[in-house]
């Protein structure tokens, strides 16, 4: 039998290949979309860590994935969290999202109270800021844009000197002053957000429910580090799970229709063929065992060239956009695109393998 069905798809090269490549265009979706989405999410997730804090203090209704609605609290804040029991440092940021080959973060900040919260910043050239036209950047920037300290950059229609490059994951990849910052969006002494840190991480329940007593920031979105990271988590994204069940979706659709119309042609042209069998005595399990083993065979070789793709992709991608983080082909992922594939595969060909079990021999035989 598994000489029969080899034999046939070498018969057929070109449908063969088309079948193989639908299967391995819904791996490929499955696991760059996905490894995408959940990359930027986990390198986001990674680098707000990095920066030390226990605490982030938001604005009222704002995202927890940041507040790049400009600067909209007073940055004066920072001095009523500083007063607090347990409050060590507190650093107030002004987020502001830029578009050029990427959407990007860059950080309106305070060097020493920033410094305060996570530690001193460690360099790899170069230093802190000298002056309000200053701008830090990690080296993952620096890298992709081959830019060294000295170099010159324009951002917010505004030209900055690269005065210190520093490891990533310290929250952005490009840092500017924070009174800059302010002055270039027009919300002088105005704040996005606030890092926190304590004396003692144990006490951060605490000291939330102390924030929340302080009159006029009661509906501050006031989270701790766990909790940023427990709301920011794949599951408590909205929307994250359900484009990915999207994208699922599709890739399910293309391989069901593609290895429908496959099977189904190949047991048309293959009536005669089928006549035979039946007339040597094989019986209609026999006929559909045939049809879905050749199915399976189209399934798998398109599942191990979708994850050489994704693969390939993924290194090609990462070397085109530095900045942008997918996450490594796992085994888990990779079961659940060959789950995926297989079920649609064998799905799309259980009609034409029943059609073909019922074809009556002598019609077969008679065929042309």
């Amino acid at each position: 039998m598994n000489k029969m069905i080899l034999a046939n798809l070498v018969h057929r090269p070109i449908r063969s290949i088309i079948s193989i490549i639908a299967v391995a265009v819904e791996v490929t979706l499955i696991l760059m979309i996905v490894g995408l989405a959940l990359g930027i999410l986990d390198d986001n997730r990674s680098r707000q860590v990095g920066i030390g804090a226990d605490l982030t203090v938001r604005p009222p209704n704002s995202s927890n994935l940041g507040a790049f609605g400009g600067a909209p609290v007073p940055a004066r804040i920072a001095d009523i969290l500083r007063k607090q029991p347990h409050v060590v440092a507190v650093s107030p940021m002004v987020l502001q999202v830029v578009s050029t080959t990427n959407i990007e973060v860059i950080n309106g900040t305070d060097l020493d109270s920033f410094q305060a919260v996570g530690g001193p910043l460690r360099y790899l050239s170069g230093g802190p800021f000298e002056g309000p036209d200053d701008m830090i950047v990690d080296d993952v920037y620096a890298a992709s844009s081959k830019v060294h300290v000295g170099d010159h950059v324009t951002v917010l229609n505004h030209t900055f000197r690269i005065c210190g490059i520093i490891p990533h994951g310290r929250g952005a990849r490009r840092f500017i002053p924070l009174t800059t910052m302010q002055e270039l969006i027009g919300a002088q002494n105005k704040a996005s957000m606030f890092y926190v840190k304590l004396d003692n991480p144990l006490n951060t329940d605490a000291v939330v429910a102390q924030l929340k007593t302080i009159p006029g920031m009661e509906n501050y979105n006031i989270l701790s580090i766990n909790q940023w990271l427990s709301a920011t988590s794949a599951d408590n994204i909205p929307g994250l799970n359900i484009f990915i069940r999207v994208v699922i979706g599709i890739a399910v659709i293309i391989g069901f229709i593609v290895i429908f119309q496959s099977m189904y042609t190949a047991v048309m042209e293959r009536t005669r063929e089928i006549g035979i069998l039946k007339s040597l005595g094989a019986s209609k399990s026999y006929i559909v065992r045939v049809v879905l083993r050749e199915t399976l065979l189209l399934a798998i070789a398109g599942i191990i060239v979708g994850i050489l793709v994704s693969a390939v992709g993924r290194v090609g991608l990462i070397h085109r956009f530095p900045t942008i983080r997918i996450l490594p082909i796992n085994l888990k992922w990779a079961l659940y695109a060959t789950a995926i594939a297989i079920g649609g595969a064998m799905l799309g060909a259980i009609y034409p393998a029943f059609k073909a079990a019922q074809k009556d021999p002598i019609d077969a035989l008679a065929y042309e």
